[in-house]
């Protein structure tokens, strides 16, 4: 089946950059939405794509926890299927296989016809997340079978994120058999291990990137949040938001090693009880809120598409200066803290995610151990949030060990810049005008935040080229049940298709 859709392609920059101050001092809140882009007409072999896409999810490219449990078979047989699935790819563009300690990251160079442009470079990751015993009965549909059924493709790495590799690889075969080349060196970075932080294949290709003299990066694109409606409160439109920025990740590990002994003879503390008071200390020991400029980029952006009502709050946030908090802009935080979601763009989380002591039931066990992952906010850096672990449990018995690939909060890529209009512009000629595109400040994370903590990646965007029928969908992500919208990877391909083009124009 062929799927073929309407759009025709208008100048790049539909929009002007306006001046932020001028608006603040006019008072004058307008909509930064680009207008009427227009649309165009792609032919994307669904049938095909799909099938492709389904084998691609036979593999299981999981990322333990645990590091030894890493299957090299499936990331070789993974790798063997796509090189045979895209055989212009392959033909054209130059492959390497990195990682490090373990090879088994994918690096593409398409070299451009201009080799004095500055390169661009689409990331996407292999990996995927374990599907747990207990989860498989939750499941419709096998999760590694890739199984096409009642119009949805099922499985783990359907959205996250095989279908963003495959997207990309299926509109550079089309554009190669079109005869089709680059103005600028184009990169496909597919890393090995995102799900657990990327310091064996994202982290290291960053670095070789950088060895072989790369100077600047005109546009650094990765995944983050698919196009969804009604995921703000007060806007029931589709939304594609674009991450502008990332904030960091830290795990610390919280243990202590004490004496054991027999149940029938318990201690006045146990090691289990210290823990967990510890842990309640820092759980009630929350960091305080700030306002970072990329959320006030994003409200300068959804500000004006949200709740007339609280348009005040949202102005206050968008135009307000760093150092200053203004009343609005507290009202603004107490708004937002009743979200999990908003919550967490406004101080570094501390979420308790593994606890581990004892082996039976009539013995006390002489450790105990507690996992507390952080996404740090811009400045609270590795040290700093010891100190407040220290500071919060004040209990010298208890150890704290950084057991993470720890990255600080990323740059902010500019939201005014011709990289991120780009992005607007393909996204509409792609999804139409009826929906908000905005800036977004990224509270998870991805491989893309080693390369914007560099200097030649100043402008790293990322958005999930899918589209997503309402928010209970987004649990797929991570979650049971995991699956798109057969239709919908056309418009996939039919992006990244359209997007290569669009950035001959940076």
């Amino acid at each position: 089946m062929k799927f073929r859709y309407l759009t025709f392609a208008g100048p790049l920059f539909a929009l002007s950059a306006i001046s932020t101050q001028a608006i603040a001092q006019d008072g004058d809140f307008p909509s930064l939405q680009m207008q009427d882009v227009e649309q165009i007409s792609i032919d994307v072999d669904l049938d095909g794509a799909i099938e492709r896409l389904s084998k691609a999810i036979t593999f299981p490219t999981i990322s333990n926890q645990d590091r030894e449990d890493f299957d090299t078979q499936a990331f070789d047989d993974y790798h063997a299927f796509i090189e045979q699935a895209y055989p212009l790819v392959h033909e054209t563009l130059k492959r390497e296989i990195l990682g490090d300690p373990r090879p088994y990251s994918l690096l593409y160079t398409w070299e451009g016809k201009n080799p004095d442009l500055p390169p661009a470079l689409f990331y996407a990751h292999q990996d995927v997340v374990p599907v747990p015993p207990d989860s498989r009965d939750e499941w419709e549909q096998e999760p590694f079978a890739g199984t096409v059924a009642d119009g949805y493709l099922w499985g783990r790495g359907a959205m996250d994120d095989k279908n963003q590799i495959h997207g990309i690889l299926e509109a550079a075969e089309m554009r190669l058999a079109e005869g089709w080349q680059p103005e600028r060196t184009l990169y496909f970075v597919f890393g090995q291990d995102e799900e657990v932080g990327g310091p064996e294949g994202a982290a290291h290709i960053a670095q070789v990137l950088e060895d072989r003299g790369i100077e600047r990066f005109a546009f650094v694109m990765d995944e983050s949040a698919p196009l969804i409606p009604g995921i703000f409160p007060g806007l029931p439109d589709n939304t594609a938001l674009i991450g502008i920025a990332q904030k960091g990740y830290l795990s610390l590990e919280l243990a202590i090693n004490a004496v054991g002994g027999h149940s029938s003879q318990p201690p006045e503390e146990s090691n289990i009880g210290i823990l967990a008071e510890a842990i309640t200390k820092l759980e009630d020991a929350q960091f305080p809120y700030r306002i970072h400029p990329a959320l006030r980029a994003q409200y300068r952006y959804l500000g004006p598409e949200l709740d007339e009502e609280l348009q005040p709050l949202y102005s206050a946030v968008a135009f307000g200066k760093e150092g200053e908090m203004t009343e609005d802009e507290k009202k603004f935080i107490e708004v937002m803290a009743g979200n999990p979601v908003t919550r967490a763009m406004m101080r570094t989380t501390i979420a308790v995610t593994m606890f581990n002591a004892g082996i039976k039931d009539n013995v006390l066990p002489p450790s105990a151990t507690a996992v507390v992952n952080f996404r740090p906010m811009p400045g609270d850096t590795p040290d700093v949030i010891i100190q407040h672990v220290k500071d919060a449990i004040q209990d010298d018995r208890i150890t704290l060990r950084d057991i993470s690939a720890s990255t600080p909060a990323t740059a902010i890529a500019d939201p005014e810049g011709p990289g991120y209009k780009a992005m607007e512009k393909t996204i509409r000629q792609i999804w139409g005008n009826d929906l908000v595109v905005a800036p977004f400040f990224v509270i998870g994370g991805s491989d893309s935040k080693h390369f914007q903590a560099r200097s030649f990646a100043p402008d790293v965007y990322t958005f999930t080229a899918i589209q997503l029928e309402n928010m209970k969908e987004f649990e797929g992500f991570h979650g049971v049940n995991e699956r798109l919208l057969v239709d919908e990877y056309a418009k996939t391909i039919a992006f990244f298709y359209q997007i290569m083009s669009n950035l001959d124009g940076l």
